[in-house]
């Protein structure tokens, strides 16, 4: 068994490929598992509404390629938020909920990264952050029932931007299938405007992290950016994230459009594994 596995995000290759294209570059770049993108556009939520057909084919490409998607990063909440003062897309944000996770049961995938918004289009309030709470608890609720775990994505916005308080939902849910999936790179930023050590951040976080995404960032910018474009202590982040138990890791960025998008990959995953390999 592998010490460790290492996913690539599906929009780091183009949106155009086919999943069985998408599966096989992943493959070829080294990479153990692909995570899947559940955004809040149209074309990303429709996945929900796949057939057992549909599903089953996917599967059985997963099988073929010998690469699985495992993860899926479900930020389509960042629409429709769960604490949104809208009564019709917190439904429709709970609907989101409950079909990801069928849909990631019928695939195989382990680990759901929750956006950490309580809304993101309107204003947060002391409202809002309840209704997310209460919304949040069915979800876990449903999760539970599944056996599937999910994880907090730390994000860009204050309100959900450290491990720190991904942890204080964590602590009041109280339960195994809530955890915490950070963005090391949200939180290095978050670490640097409150002047933290984000090693300290993390930490907070010891018994409840389900996995980590490795991304660039530099302050004031939280995406588009290459390994060693920004200022992300990669080495002494995943020296920490080993010591607390992590095993799995999803290199985050995106296509840019670029013609060299396969050597992207390569690349990202040759420089994340080379300090993987050097945990003891």
């Amino acid at each position: 068994m592998k010490r460790y596995t290492i996913g690539l995000y599906e929009k780091a290759m183009p949106s155009a490929l086919t999943w069985k294209e998408k599966l096989k570059a992943a493959k070829e770049a080294g990479y153990d598992f692909v995570e899947i993108s559940i955004d809040e556009t149209d074309e990303k939520l429709a996945r929900l509404n796949w057939t057992k057909e549909e599903r089953l084919e996917l599967v059985k490409t997963m099988y073929e390629v010998g690469v699985p998607v495992r993860t899926m990063c479900l930020s389509g909440h960042r629409k429709y938020p769960l604490g949104s003062n809208d009564e019709q897309t917190v439904r429709r944000g709970m609907e989101i909920m409950e079909k990801a996770l069928e849909l990631a049961d019928d695939l195989g995938i382990r680990v759901i990264q929750l956006a950490g918004y309580d809304v993101y289009y309107e204003e947060g309030s002391e409202a809002t952050r309840k209704r997310f709470a209460e919304n949040l608890t069915k979800a876990v609720q449903m999760a539970s029932s599944l056996g599937i775990v999910m994880g907090f994505e730390t994000m860009e916005t204050e309100f959900m931007n450290t491990v720190e308080k991904a942890m204080a939902y964590v602590k009041a849910n109280k339960s195994p299938y809530l955890n915490v999936y950070p963005d090391c790179g949200n939180i290095m930023n978050a670490a640097v405007s409150y002047g933290k050590n984000v090693l300290d951040d993390i930490e907070t976080g010891r018994g409840h992290m389900a996995a980590m995404h490795l991304k660039e960032t530099k302050p004031g910018i939280f995406r588009d950016l290459l390994y060693g474009q920004g200022h992300v202590p990669f080495e002494e982040i995943i020296d920490k994230a080993w010591k607390m138990g992590i095993r799995k890791y999803v290199t985050e960025f995106w296509y840019l459009g670029g013609e060299n998008w396969r050597q992207d990959l390569a690349q990202s995953n040759q420089k994340m594994r080379a300090i993987l390999d050097r945990q003891e």
